[in-house]
């Protein structure tokens, strides 16, 4: 059976790096195998890839992307071997063009830091085959719910989905150190969020209301450009019912979400 997260992957390789202001999300991610199931692949959502269309990563032993800048030079040096899983990446394009989901492979990419970054906390190894899927240019949140519904097929499958992304993602906004204050436009959106995700609403509900997002409370505030946003409606369209909150704590000094399907 697979499993759906979607997580706030935070400020670049800060977490490796041992920032504070992400203790809390680094708890969270290396205390994730233990509980739950050892995946046989995984298929990563990045917030970092947009392409024209849904396109997935096929090489055999994808290399790293480090795209960040003026961090400290180990974080140019991480590595993180993961092999790629090309039979998958053949396998979800079939489900893309079922669905009329134009898609293509792309053997060169690597992945990015919304993949490597979490996966080096989660599973350190780097044993486990995994594939990034990118974003469709323009994020248009209808047609990501529709790529997460198109991979449904594959919730049967011992699968572990992965939207990385960030529930606030405001560059301005963020705490560098290690205090936070208190930003009620912030809560509005993470509450909203939280009753659309995993409260007591019907899917067909929950797809409405992540269709229109931009009408939640300060939702531009929390998103002035929402990249970080559709790797939760690829989840939400994979899962089709509701999600259970797993994370509600502060990175960069802001609060932020993690769910669960």
């Amino acid at each position: 059976m697979a499993t759906i997260l979607y997580f706030s992957h935070g400020g670049g390789p800060l977490p490796i790096l041992g920032d504070s202001s992400h203790a809390a999300m680094v708890a969270f991610m290396r205390d994730f195998p233990r509980r739950f199931p050892r995946p046989e692949a995984i298929v990563v959502v990045s917030a970092h890839w947009e392409e024209p269309v849904p396109t997935l990563s096929s090489g055999a032993m994808p290399s790293l992307i480090y795209d960040y800048f003026g961090f400290p030079q180990e974080a140019y040096s991480l590595s993180y071997p993961s092999p790629g899983h090309p039979v998958l990446a053949g396998r979800i394009a079939d489900f893309f063009s079922r669905a009329g989901i134009g898609c293509r492979q792309d053997p060169e990419r690597g992945f990015d830091h919304g993949h490597f970054i979490p996966l080096l906390l989660m599973y350190p190894k780097a044993d486990i085959p995994s594939i990034q899927l990118s974003l469709a240019r323009g994020l248009d949140p209808r047609a990501h719910l529709n790529i997460g519904a198109a991979l449904r097929p594959l919730r049967e499958e011992n699968i572990l989905f992965i939207g990385s992304g960030f529930s606030f993602h405001n560059m301005r906004a963020f705490s560098w150190s290690d205090g936070s204050a208190r930003d009620p436009e912030n809560e509005a959106f993470q509450d909203w969020l939280s009753e659309t995700c995993a409260g007591n609403l019907d899917y067909p509900q929950i797809e409405a209301r992540l269709e229109g997002w931009k009408k939640a409370p300060a939702a531009r505030y929390c998103h002035p450009r929402e990249e970080h946003l559709p790797p939760l409606h690829v989840c939400a369209g994979l899962a089709g019912d509701p999600g259970e909150k797993i994370f509600d704590d502060s990175i960069l000094g802001k609060r932020a979400l993690a769910f669960q399907w």
